[in-house]
């Protein structure tokens, strides 16, 4: 049976011998794989359609909780719309806030060094509180948890290749009707005739070049001030789009010509809103899989500006 050593302990067998230390550390690699195994296949999670309808029945409503990022709190609403469907009970659904973030090699994430903040979790709340599969959306304040998402997070799920709104079925045995639309909003039309960009400093693929885009006269930028500043350098004649919540970013998007960004939260929405929108596929994570109707993706610069040609007309 595996046993965990000491801090001093694992030293010291790494200084004495290391072949012990390599195996030690193997063991350990195993054990931790089996303890979230174990949990992931014990019967009090609700991993199934029939152990969620079940406590749907007897408990009348199912409590559903998150920690960010905005990005996939979004690519989770599938997953929460199709248990609604499922059960037909209220849906309340918290977000955890202030948890850690791991960065995982990037330089830097609006967040900072947290998935969710207050400020952030403000901006959600309007658009999440206007689907109707949701009875409620507020901060987690040690309400009775009956699915938490934050599963996903696991070493058993891989978060670099696999679509990541299919996590979530993968926590909670439901699948997802990716290829319907599965966010609601009112759409903004004064930007019917706009091209709206979000290219976030995460996920770039170093070989795309967009300052085609400057003989474009109708495109809109949406994202943060140093996002923005970013691309203007790039695309001179860019406009930058300051939103109040994201809310207003929804109904600019789903009223747009068409949508162009890469694996961040605008494009999360305009997922979600099944747009006709562009996705700059990062090759090193890819995690996001558009489906559906008026889904486009690209690896390559002639690609791009095709599509950008092909949806401008």
């Amino acid at each position: 049976m595996f046993k965990k050593r000491s801090l001093v302990s694992k030293l010291w067998l790494k200084y004495k011998d290391r072949n012990l230390y390599k195996q030690y550390k193997w063991e350990q690699s195993n054990y931790t794989e089996q303890e979230v195994l174990n949990f992931f296949t014990g019967s009090d999670r609700l991993d199934t359609q029939e152990k969620i309808i079940a406590v749907a029945k007897e408990d009348k409503q199912l409590n559903i909780i998150h920690s960010g990022n905005a990005g996939d709190i979004i690519y989770a609403l599938p997953t929460i719309k199709k248990i609604f469907e499922l059960t037909g009970v209220p849906i309340n659904f918290y977000l955890r806030l202030n948890q850690p973030l791991i960065m995982s090699g990037y330089n830097s994430h609006p967040m900072g060094n947290v998935r969710l903040n207050q400020s952030m979790a403000a901006m959600l709340y309007p658009i999440l509180n206007l689907q109707n599969y949701l009875h409620k959306c507020e901060t987690y304040q040690n309400q009775k948890i009956h699915i938490d998402l934050d599963f996903f997070r696991s070493k058993i799920i891989s978060q670099t290749n696999s679509n990541l709104a299919r996590w979530y079925s993968y926590v909670t045995g439901i699948t997802p009707e990716l290829w319907k639309s599965w966010l609601n909003t009112e759409s903004d039309f004064s930007y019917a005739d706009k091209i709206i960009l979000a290219r976030s400093e995460r996920y770039c693929n170093s070989t795309i070049d967009y300052s085609f885009l400057k003989n474009y006269n109708n495109v809109l930028f949406v994202g943060v001030k140093s996002e923005y500043e970013t691309m203007k350098k790039i695309v001179p004649n860019l406009q930058w789009i300051q939103v109040k919540d994201f809310l207003e970013l929804t109904r600019i998007i789903a009223g747009c010509k068409f949508f162009i960004g890469n694996q961040s939260f605008p494009y999360s929405i305009a997922e979600g809103l099944k747009v006709p929108r562009i996705l700059e596929a990062y090759y090193h994570i890819s995690n996001v899989i558009p489906e559906g109707k008026n889904a486009y993706d690209f690896y390559f610069q002639n690609h791009f500006e095709s599509l950008v040609n092909q949806l401008s007309k």
